[in-house]
């Protein structure tokens, strides 16, 4: 089976994709969701977040959340809203954000390559989250929320896919947030068929971001083995590693372990140089970090001893982990205690001195981004990065295609 191939997308009739674009279900709980749908009776939101028509309260993985996604779903295309191509295409998606541009190609990827980790992973799942994915595929026999996927930038590959974003695209429109997002359809056989030679090509293909999604993409294909092919394939859109824009992920604690600033401060120089700044101080490069105490910003800057030489312990959320967090304020799983926060790097340092200036935390750590070339150096050995490694800007938009099963 190929790698990738092409699909009949279900994608917004022509003018409505203002009306239908969404962000993605994931970054926005239920109450945001219900603000921002408001009055946007098309918004992709009634589908990916549909207990926002539903009773407030509604718990959003009750039963009735999922058939009414459904039942929204059919709506949208018998209201002509939606509709289907009537041939399998590649899709050309380019994401603007200020200065920054990334564009890649929308596609179906086989379940069977992730299940065999050509398609590599590193983050663990946890079984609700992909329970709940499951759950939507088979209410919709739709896959809604496209997987962030990234290859091994090739100059070849990137330059076929910028000679297919040439002319006007099919769908272009700036989201609420700013973000730019265009859509080029490939219809063209020759076209498609190079596309999919370039990728089969590839021995790898890497997740950014839906772990979960691609998991869930393997248990339905698993459980509809005698039911069609379609189901072996999931929703995917693949960015050239290069391109992609990781930002920090930072981390902001609620108290010392029972420690005082100054005995705190004292313990930490036997693994880090502490020098105090007076500004905001925002990390350089690996190894470094920024600190928020008592009003005051610090950087501190790991031993290099410290550093160890495998791709996960190297990683600045380890290095942090296991030199700061775990020994000294005594957080060993980041993933269920609540005495730890995470904050994207989209709200920038002054996000970080709000929560601490409050009150609600006491110091708060800011990160040198993650790269993306660490990432596949994780994904390649095998291992998994810990909890809250990356946040990828921008996000992709929901709605725009999404790809229906037999």
């Amino acid at each position: 089976m190929p790698l990738i191939r092409p699909f009949a997308g279900l994608r917004p009739a022509k003018g409505r994709a203002g009306d239908v674009a969404a962000p993605p279900y994931d970054v926005l709980d239920s109450v945001e969701a219900r603000a921002r749908a408001q009055g946007r009776p098309w918004s992709f939101l009634h589908i990916s977040k549909a207990e926002i028509d539903l009773p407030e309260g509604t718990d959003p993985y009750d039963p009735a959340v999922y058939r009414k996604a459904a039942v929204n779903l059919q709506g949208m295309i018998d209201a002509s809203v939606l509709q289907r191509d009537n041939r399998p295409c590649y899709y050309v998606y380019r994401l603007v954000m200020g200065e920054h541009r990334q564009l890649g190609l929308v596609a179906t990827a086989s379940v069977s390559d992730y299940d065999s980790n050509r398609i590599r992973k590193h983050e663990f799942t946890r079984p609700d989250k992909e329970d709940d994915r499951v759950r939507q595929i088979e209410a919709l026999n739709a896959q809604t929320g496209p997987v962030l996927l990234a290859y091994r930038s090739r100059p070849e590959v990137d330059a076929l896919l910028e000679s297919l974003a040439a002319g006007e695209p099919d769908c272009d429109l700036v989201a609420d947030d700013g973000i730019a997002h265009s859509l080029w359809v490939v219809r063209d056989s020759g076209q498609i068929d190079a596309v999919g030679t370039a990728f089969d090509a590839m021995d790898a293909l890497y997740i950014a971001d839906g772990h979960h999604r691609s998991a869930a993409a393997s248990q339905v294909a698993a459980a509809r083995v005698t039911t069609g092919d379609s189901a072996g394939y999931f929703l995917t859109v693949i960015f050239p590693h290069n391109q992609m824009q990781i930002l920090d992920y930072n981390r902001v604690v609620r108290d010392l372990n029972g420690m005082t600033p100054e005995v705190f401060l004292a313990g930490l120089v036997a693994r880090f140089n502490v020098v105090p700044v007076d500004s905001a101080c925002h990390p350089q490069g690996p190894g470094e970090f920024g600190m928020y105490l008592g009003g005051q910003w610090y950087h501190l800057d790991i031993h290099a001893e410290r550093v160890p030489d495998d791709p996960v312990g190297r990683l600045d959320v380890s290095l942090l982990a296991e030199n700061l967090l775990a020994p000294m304020l005594g957080i060993t799983d980041p993933r269920r205690d609540r005495r730890i926060d995470f904050v994207g790097g989209i709200r920038g340092l002054a996000g970080l001195e709000r929560r601490v200036d409050s009150g609600e935390m006491q110091v708060a750590f800011a990160l040198f981004p993650t790269r993306m070339e660490d990432l596949m150096a994780v994904a390649d050995a095998g291992n998994v990065m810990p909890p809250k490694s990356t946040w990828f800007e921008p996000k992709l938009a929901d709605g725009l295609v999404s790809y229906l099963l037999d």
